[in-house]
């Protein structure tokens, strides 16, 4: 049987990282992942000018994710066929003119309407960025250097929304958009040059063999998807610890009231962010060959973390568990998303990315299911209660993970 690949580009495990395409996809990462929760720092600004409550202004944050959550599964299959490079630079050029929408937005619908094409936007670039770094990337590095795309969110989470909100306060939010569609159209250009072409994701057939993985057609559906081994376990992983995540970073705030840290919001959240920056840095460094030990790792520092914050509101204790938590959740991108290729690669290219758009999904669907569970158990039971829940969340976590050791997590990859 014999079989031909659009992805032709040699791999040897003895060539160095690509950086600068890395660097360059780990950008558009960022810049993406930023838009998302940006609004959150800059909603005073944003409600004032156009005329309208707190409330409705955030559900600027709520349509970003409903575009991505709704339309990534479908556009990824549509899209299968596309080679990666145009596709992504499509991408990005739909997303800085939904994004210059929303700083340019003449009124609420007007927001409302590029906040949702952004979305879209963002949901089929995610889609395909980590699978893209996987395929650029030396045989035997590929976690690697999804590790190093991935910097992004937890940049953006703990770097990234602190400026834009000081733009925002000092300049006005449009700025802040205004800002970022700047940098989009930088990264469109860093792209075009240093990002190198990898076709589509179909495997050409002559001679189809059904029991050759690499014979799985483009259009993979999400049945055949999760149907692969080990792939369901890894999207019910990402559901249960990024709606524990996001339920209480979503309300860290009010939790640092009362535990009578408000005045250092800022600098507990630098901490994390700082401790998230070294989980990526183990993570991109030992992902390709400690997968599972790695990912049992971060469940269980953020359980203990979150667990850590229902129990005691004692400052050293706060400091302390908020730095576990970012060692624990600063890598799990990373290795979520190197989990879901790996999984999927066993049925082909096409499977693995159908994966990668399945993950997107589930991730902003529990990103917004975490803000509105997070809120009610703020509302109804309390700072503790949120901590709680993420806690048991986490918990669910580590199970999963620890009873998913064969297909979900392997814990060594073999390389060429």
């Amino acid at each position: 049987m014999t079989t031909t690949s659009c992805d032709t580009q040699p791999r040897t495990r003895q060539a160095g990282l690509p950086w600068s395409a890395l660097l360059a996809l780990g950008t558009a990462v960022f810049i993406t992942s930023l838009t998302e929760t940006l609004p959150a720092g800059v909603l005073p600004e944003m409600s004032a000018s156009l005329s309208v409550g707190s409330g409705a202004a955030g559900q600027a944050v709520t349509v970003y994710a409903a575009g991505t959550a709704l339309t990534a599964i479908p556009l990824a299959t549509v899209t299968a066929p596309v080679p990666r490079k145009p596709l992504l630079l499509g991408a990005m050029a739909v997303f800085l003119v939904a994004n210059t929408l929303t700083a340019a937005a003449p009124g609420y619908i007007a927001l409302l309407a590029g906040r949702f094409l952004a979305g879209v936007a963002a949901g089929l670039a995610w889609a395909i960025l980590a699978g893209y770094s996987r395929r650029i990337a030396p045989a035997g590095l590929e976690g690697r250097a999804i590790a190093v795309a991935m910097t992004g969110i937890p940049v953006a989470l703990s770097l990234g929304v602190p400026a834009g909100t000081l733009i925002g306060e000092q300049v006005g939010w449009r700025a802040a958009f205004g800002a970022v569609s700047l940098v989009t159209l930088a990264v469109i250009g860093w792209i075009s040059v240093s990002v190198p072409g990898v076709g589509q994701p179909l495997i050409q057939q002559v001679d189809v063999d059904p029991s050759d993985a690499a014979s799985e057609p483009a259009k993979s559906t999400v049945r055949q998807t999760l149907a692969a081994p080990g792939v369901a376990a890894i999207m019910a992983t990402v559901s249960t610890f990024v709606l524990g995540h996001t339920i209480i970073y979503a309300y860290i705030a009010p939790y640092l009231q009362h535990a009578g840290l408000a005045p250092s919001t800022g600098a507990v959240l630098l901490a994390f962010g700082a401790a998230c920056l070294a989980s990526i840095w183990c993570v991109g460094r030992y992902a390709d060959r400690r997968l599972r030990n790695l990912m049992v790792t971060c469940t269980l520092l953020f359980s203990i973390a979150t667990a850590a914050l229902a129990v005691t509101a004692t400052h050293p204790i706060v400091w302390g568990a908020t730095v576990l938590w970012g060692l624990g959740w600063g890598g799990a991108p990373s290795l979520l998303q190197t989990a879901a290729g790996q999984a999927g690669m066993r049925r082909g290219n096409a499977v693995a990315d159908t994966a990668q758009a399945v993950l997107v999904t589930l991730w902003n669907a529990a990103m917004a299911l975490g803000g509105i569970i997070g809120g009610l158990v703020l509302h109804s039971s309390g700072v503790t209660a949120v901590a709680s829940s993420a806690a048991a969340l986490g918990a669910i976590s580590l199970l999963i993970v620890a009873g998913a050791r064969r297909h979900a997590f392997p814990n060594t990859q073999a390389t060429p």
